[in-house]
Parts: C-alpha cells; structure tokens; sequence
C-alpha cells in the first residue's frame, strides 16, 4: 500500500507538469484514483506560508487533551504528564537502539529495565516483575495465563472458574475467559463493597481466582480485604489486583500487604505516559515468589557485573510481546518514579484522594445528582443523575455533551452499571482547586439550564451531537462506504 500510494503521488506531480490529456500518467492515476476524485487539472491553491500555518494549527487544536484542559475520565487516570520523559524517549541513545542488539551492547537499557521491575516490585509489595505485557488488559491475560499454569502444574487443571464483582473493569471477565476460564460475578452489598456472603457462596473447589481492584470502580476501599482474600486463598485460588486504580494509593499501601499474589500495573495511568489514542501502553505484572517461575520470557537479570535477557525459564507461560515490551513506555515510568521518588509518589497519591473528595463533596450537593453509597472515597467517585432523568428529561449523556461547550471534558458516563445514569470523575492529583472549582460551577449551571438547551448540546464544538451508537455499528472505514452511503 505504501509503495503504491508514493508511485500515485508521484504520478500526481508528473502529470501536474505534463498539463495534457491521453498522456500515461492520466491513464495510470485513473485506474488508482477513487472514481469521481481524478480532475483534468490541479488546483492547487496559492496562499502565503502563514495562512497555511493557521490552517493546520487550527485543525490541530479541534481535538482535546490533557494539555488543553481537565480531563476527568474516571478509571482512566487522565493527567498531565511531564514532559521531560518525551524528551528522555526521544533521545538516539534510546530510541536507535535496536531488540536484535547482544545484552553487551545495550547495557544501559536492560538497567533501566531492571531497575524499574525493582521499583515496581517494591511499590506492589510483589516478589518479581515482568515488563513485556503491552497494556493493562494485555497484563490482565498475562496474569490469567499465569493462574491457569498455577493449577496445572499443581496437578489441579480442573480449576477454571474466575469470581469477579459486579463493580469490575469490564475487561476483567473479558480478559478471564480469554484465557478459558469461567467467569462467577458477585453481587456489592449496600456500602459499594463485595458482599462477603455471596462470595462464600461462589467459591469452590474450581475457583482458580478473584480479580478485584482496590479501592474499587466506585473509588471506595475494600475495608474487609484481607478476609476477602483468606476465603479465596481458603478456596484453594489465587487473588489478582487490577491496577486500574493503583494512582489511588502509590506509595501508601501495596496489593503485596493485602495478600494479593498477582497485581497489574498501567504504566500509561500511574506512572507519566500520555493515556489514550489508541497507545501505546504498557500492562507490567508482579507476582509473589511462587509464581516467578510461569513469568514471560525473557526475563531480565542481574548477576552483579552484566544484566542479561534470559530465556531458560522452562516453566515460562513463554513470551506474551514481541522483542521486551513497549520499551518507550517503560522509560518514561522509570523516570517518572526516579524523579518523584517514594515521597513525591505519597503526595501524588495524596493529592489525588484530597483532590476527589472535595469535589464529590461539592458535586453532592447540585440539585438533580445523587451520590449513592455514602461516606469518604479514594481517587474518584460515581454520582447519579436519575433525578434531573425523572424530573426534567435530563439524562446523563447530555449533561456530558453539554460540559464539552464549557471548554470541559465530559467523565466517564453509564459505568458502573450499578448506578443508574452514572457520572464517574477521577480528577488526578495534576489539577488545581481553582481547576475543580470551575467544573463544579459548569456543574450547578448545567443543571439549573433549561432542559431543552442540555438536551441539544454542544452547541459550539465543531461538530454537533452525533448518532455513536449507530456510528459505531455502521462504520465507514474507506472511501467505498462513504460513496456507497451517500448514494443510498
């Protein structure tokens, strides 16, 4: 495609010159050119060089990120990242270096490698690192594969049940039965948390493992934790911490401490990657002592003079990423914790959790929201809107649409599914209070507006309110559907 895209534009410029019809590059770019796009003659514009610049910087600006505004997408951990990690990945030592080149060569990467598994490993409270899985999903199968060549190789492969709250990431079950396990959901009890009665109930002697973050999708803390994790330990299973929400305690409580053996860190959430755009990611899992030997290949060592890739680990579940995993990525964590150190890693956590409660506290109290299960949360926090539903048509996807006309992004709507018409908001440690104290004025005018001004909105983006649940069933990849769709 690449090849043929270049001759095309080559053929362009040529026949641009030649400015005659019946020639061959007429003949060739009509067979490559979409029907209805090949004109007898360019027109190409003449406009100065800083009118072009406008053009392209204002196209640039349509779409929106950290570095233009708050971002609170809850769960997704949406903060400013530093910049002197970018540049650190840019430099030629890292960025040239090549995953064919001998350990000898690329000592100062393998370092960086090591290094960060340490740092990770101590964060988590976790006996050993593996950095190849590329994305938090990607370690959640990672972590799956490891627990199903857990019971396997303790003679117990009939364990192929995984329990999951009814408040988990949804690629949680997704990322289980991938890896061919059953999937038992449990119910939350009236406090958000999960009800230790209905997991007694679950387990068996096929449970293989309970998937839960902590603090949970509700931002609220597991507070019985260790007995969650004695019953599922008690089953014969294995318990696996989702490190979706990890920004919540950096540096003041490890998943290792709360008898988890298995724990997944999102390196482009907590530790300095830019989230979002499809990646790149980078999904890093610990596991405690027992469960070293099933880690990927190749794993990296230290044997006190020279750091090595090694690949003689016969037990290995093999490898799960091509070359050592999203090298960028880890660098920039790297960096990121070497920076901060574990103090400035406490008073992110810190600021995260301050930054959550004040604004729920505030958001609480806007007429037509409510916040279900009350008291204190971690790093974010759900309300509901089936108030302003039931008393003025408003639903929660307009009061997203709407916040996007203030210059905001909209948070995470309609997850978790337990609470109806759901906002989820994860303001990060990154945000001022006069950030926050600007979305809560939004906040109390959007839902003190007419009903019928939320419902339209936005009104001054650039583009209106789309169909997306029809876009994204019928999805126009090529220049055919789109000509196709026009005609019909």
């Amino acid at each position: 495609m690449y090849r043929q895209a270049s001759y095309s534009t080559k053929l362009i410029f040529e026949y641009a010159g030649e400015k005659k019809e019946g020639g061959e590059a007429e003949r060739l770019l009509k067979e490559r050119l979409p029907p209805g796009l090949f004109r007898e003659m360019l027109e190409i514009p003449d406009v100065p060089e800083n009118i072009v610049m406008r053009h392209y910087t204002n196209l640039s600006q349509l779409n929106y990120g950290v570095d233009n505004g708050l971002y609170p997408l809850g769960s997704c951990t949406m903060k400013y990242n530093p910049k002197y990690t970018e540049k650190a990945a840019g430099l030629r030592e890292f960025s040239l270096i090549h995953p064919y080149m001998p350990d000898e060569a690329v000592q100062g990467a393998l370092r960086v490698m090591y290094e960060l598994q340490t740092y990770l490993a101590a964060l988590s409270g976790m006996d050993a690192v593996t950095l190849q899985p590329a994305a938090g999903a990607h370690g959640e199968y990672t972590g799956m594969s490891i627990v199903r060549e857990y019971h396997r190789y303790n003679g117990h492969p009939e364990r192929n049940e995984v329990i999951v709250p009814d408040s988990a990431h949804g690629t949680n079950p997704a990322s289980a039965a991938m890896a061919g396990f059953k999937v038992i959901e449990v119910p939350s009890n009236e406090r958000g948390q999960v009800n230790i009665e209905a997991l007694k109930a679950a387990v068996s002697d096929k449970t293989a493992a309970m998937m839960l973050t902590n603090p949970n999708t509700l931002g609220i803390f597991e507070e019985r934790i260790l007995e969650l994790a004695e019953i599922i330990h008690g089953a014969g299973g294995l318990m696996y911490y989702d490190g979706a929400n990890f920004n919540a305690i950096l540096g003041r409580a490890a998943p290792g401490l709360m008898n988890f053996d298995i724990v997944h860190f999102n390196l482009h959430k907590t530790f300095a990657t830019p989230h979002g755009g499809g990646g790149p990611g980078s999904g890093p899992i610990g596991v405690k002592e027992k469960l070293e030997k099933f880690l990927p290949v190749p794993a990296i060592e230290f044997d006190g003079g020279m750091y090595k890739r090694n690949y003689d680990r016969p037990h290995s579940i093999g490898k799960v990423h091509g070359y050592m995993g999203n090298f960028a990525v880890i660098l920039k964590a790297y960096l990121y914790i070497r920076r901060l150190g574990i103090s400035g890693l406490r008073e992110a956590s810190e600021r995260a959790v301050v930054n959550a409660n004040y604004l729920m506290r505030r958001v609480e109290k806007i007429e037509g929201l409510e916040l279900p299960y009350k008291g204190p949360r971690m790093h974010e926090f759900v309300v509901g809107a089936e108030p302003a539903k039931k008393e003025k048509g408003i639903r929660t996807l307009d009061i997203a649409k709407r916040l996007l006309d203030h210059g905001i992004h909209a948070p995470t709507i309609y997850f978790p599914h337990l609470v109806e018409e759901a906002l989820m908001f994860e303001p990060t440690e990154s945000e001022t209070k006069e950030t926050l104290d600007y979305l809560i004025s939004v906040m109390e005018e959007i839902m003190s507006e007419d009903p019928e001004t939320v419902k339209k909105a936005p009104h001054n983006t650039f583009i209106g309110r789309v169909d997306e649940a029809r876009a994204a069933k019928h999805l126009l990849l090529s220049w055919r559907d789109i000509e196709t769709e026009s005609e019909a």
